[in-house]
């Protein structure tokens, strides 16, 4: 078979190593190879490697700049990493040229307009009967066009979608749209029992254990005092990142810290997976973080890439990623002097969120049940926030209900450990115009509120006595901190 074929075929079954692989092959044989550099672009996309994806997007761009496939991916890369007008010029002429690849232009434009707000836009886009004929995906924008009006239309219309065969993808993602309205129209039964039927056919199981285990060579490295950093890497300087589980306030405090002249919000970063990647490919994980040789080159990658959407003037980037926190002795051996930001939340409103919700079914298959989210959960309670102190990071500890309470004292907290002074805006969110892609993207377009504390008593139900000891202790995490910042007031 040609390669050219084996590289279809391998992206088809969704086999990212060989086609990465045939990718390689096609490129090493001429670097002019635009299937090789189209296919490298679809493999880290579709890996969640956005800064590497949009360095082959950029060579494509020179070898065939009017390619139809490498605009549509380019115009998804640009979505994904918040750049929404970038995004719509890229799709929209693409989408007006008629081009063979029409339909999937639009479904790429129509969630772009979804993300952004851009309600009227994407309400007249779903109106042009030349775009969509009977594509079934057509079916999810339409119903969130009709849900901002009618929302049981739309959750039966949805749930049609999620309840019938055809692809997990689109079951996916209409299921949890209709879960999400069943749980705003208060039918929580109803959107747990759909949640735990999307979850069954199409979130595959998740060597958690795997997980854990990582956790637990992390806590015996430190308990050992065996963490060692790598001789000759110097501290980094405005860099910032989230150290968390999903669901527990991230894009909120985000959004706040954006909202700093001097602060730039750089999305969901995959650097860390990236300087993971890299670690462990060196054979420096856990016990060799001290003489790999490696460290240097890994933190001029997680810098470059980081600056690539840093806003221009800040001083600061915000790393919201969701990864860290399972290799916090590796971000302290490549990236000293990084200023971590410990969220908790509630472990039962972080787990039902969790659950209900749609992550990506690889990356974050833990969340399929609330058993795995509870072991999970267990995992980053036994580490965090101790080990970020034992590693010698700075960093803050924030009680997401605390920081509700009282956003103006948590965010000038924050912006003084990052040596930065306060500026009002940084607790109306709401105001920051900068393109959510997470799953908190409406709730952040709020003023700070605490609607969503104890939301898990809807479903209370579902929660068995295993998860009491971890409510227990994030609850006298809570009561310790505020008896901390009173003595610190007296004082």
């Amino acid at each position: 078979m040609e390669p050219v074929a084996q590289l279809e075929q391998a992206l088809r079954r969704q086999d990212w190593t060989q086609a990465m692989q045939v990718a390689d092959r096609l490129i090493a044989r001429s670097r002019g190879s635009v299937p090789g550099w189209l296919g490298r672009a679809r493999c880290n996309l579709s890996l969640g490697r956005l800064r590497d994806a949009e360095t082959d997007l950029e060579r494509l761009s020179r070898l065939a700049p009017q390619d139809p496939a490498a605009l549509l991916l380019r115009g998804i890369v640009h979505h994904r990493l918040g750049r929404s007008e970038q995004a719509v010029g890229v799709l929209r002429p693409l989408l007006d040229r008629n081009s063979p690849n029409r339909v999937d232009v639009a479904v790429a434009l129509a969630e772009t307009l979804h993300r952004a707000a851009r309600h009227q836009e994407l309400s007249d886009l779903m109106d042009r009967d030349d775009v969509w004929g009977d594509d079934p995906r057509a079916t999810l924008f339409r119903a969130r066009v009709i849900g901002r009006q009618d929302p049981e239309a739309a959750i039966t219309a949805l749930q049609a979608i999620a309840r019938a065969a055809g692809s997990d993808v689109l079951r996916r993602i209409t299921g949890f749209e209709a879960v999400r309205l069943l749980d705003k129209a208060g039918r929580y039964r109803e959107a747990f029992d759909l949640a735990a039927l999307v979850h069954l056919h199409t979130t595959p199981r998740f060597d958690v254990d795997g997980l854990v285990g990582r956790v637990r060579e992390q806590r015996d490295l430190l308990a050992r005092g065996a963490f060692r950093a790598p001789a000759r890497v110097q501290p980094v300087q405005g860099v910032a990142m989230v150290v968390a589980l999903p669901r527990s306030g991230t894009t909120l405090l985000e959004q706040m810290l954006d909202s700093h002249p001097d602060v730039s919000g750089i999305g969901e970063y995959d650097g860390v997976r990236t300087l993971a990647d890299g670690v462990v490919a060196a054979g420096a994980w856990p016990w060799g973080l001290g003489t790999m040789d490696v460290a240097r080159t890994l933190q001029d990658r997680y810098l470059e890439g980081a600056r690539v959407t840093q806003r221009a003037g800040t001083r600061w980037t915000f790393d919201k990623n969701l990864h860290a926190w399972t290799w916090l002795p590796a971000v302290a051996a490549v990236l000293p002097g990084a200023v971590c930001l410990h969220v908790a939340r509630d472990p039962r409103d972080t787990a039902i969120s969790l659950f209900l919700s749609n992550f990506h079914p690889v990356s974050f298959g833990w969340t399929r049940s609330l058993e795995d989210i509870r072991r999970v959960v267990e995992a980053e309670r036994s580490l965090l926030p101790e080990s970020l102190a034992i590693l010698g990071i700075p960093y803050e500890a924030i009680v997401y209900e605390d920081l509700v309470a009282d956003p103006v004292g948590h965010a000038r907290r924050c912006l003084e450990r990052l040596g930065l002074a306060m500026a009002d805006q940084v607790v109306q969110p709401e105001r920051n115009q900068r393109t959510v892609l997470t799953l908190s993207h409406e709730q952040v377009r709020n003023p700070i509120n605490a609607r969503s504390i104890g939301r898990w008593r809807n479903y209370a139900w579902a929660f068995d006595e295993g998860w009491n000891e971890l409510a227990a202790r994030h609850d006298a995490r809570r009561v310790h901190k505020a008896t901390q910042d009173a003595s610190a007031v007296q004082q």
